[in-house]
């Protein structure tokens, strides 16, 4: 059986604070990226099986959010201003897969799985169409004592990664799904992008 650690490496995927809150609340288990604006090589790479959840929220877009999951993005602002100096990092994640992804249908089919509008996930797919989607399985696990960090200049900017400036103190942590639920979602995805 895989045994998880806590990552050692100081990597952050950067994700919108309501698609951090849903994979860590268990309402979806997929991210979907073709890279940040200002990837060195303009495409998304995977830099590293295990990272954790930087929620970032100066682009959050309430219309690219489902109405059923706007509790969750409103729940994502209580607190926060521009002004605010930290951040809390909560969640590490393993992925388990990485799909590529072209086919329109095949992510259309994938909607009832996340908290994404169909205009959002079609903006994602048709940006630099020659380049297929990722859609990234990850397996999430909630620390036991969130981490405050200071948001740093080198931090900002559309970036997909970057390296925490502060280390995440080891601790105890847990999976937000158990085995059997992630397996369960993980299976019924795959079974769409593998028709």
């Amino acid at each position: 059986m895989h045994t998880i650690t806590q990552p050692v490496s100081p990597l952050s995927l950067k994700e919108w604070a309501v698609a951090v809150k849903a994979l860590g609340d268990g309402h979806q288990i997929i991210t979907i990226r073709k890279g940040g604006l200002y990837e060195e090589t303009r495409e998304f790479r995977l830099e590293n099986n295990q990272f954790y959840l930087y929620p970032t929220y100066e682009h959050q877009k309430q219309e690219m959010v489902k109405p059923e999951y706007q509790h969750l993005l409103e729940a994502t602002r209580i607190g926060w201003s521009p002004e605010k100096e930290t951040v809390e990092i909560a969640y590490f994640a393993e992925v388990t897969d990485d799909v590529e992804l072209m086919d329109e249908e095949k992510l259309r089919a994938l909607s009832p799985y996340h908290i994404w509008t169909d205009n959002f996930a079609d903006v994602r797919l048709h940006w630099k169409k020659q380049k297929p989607l990722h859609i990234l399985f990850a397996r999430v696990y909630r620390l036991q004592h969130p981490v405050e960090i200071h948001i740093d200049e080198a931090y900002k900017g559309c970036k997909s990664w970057h390296d925490l400036l502060e280390a995440i103190p080891g601790q105890s942590f847990e999976p937000v799904l158990s085995d059997a639920e992630y397996a369960q979602k993980k299976d019924a995805m795959l079974n769409i992008l593998n028709r």
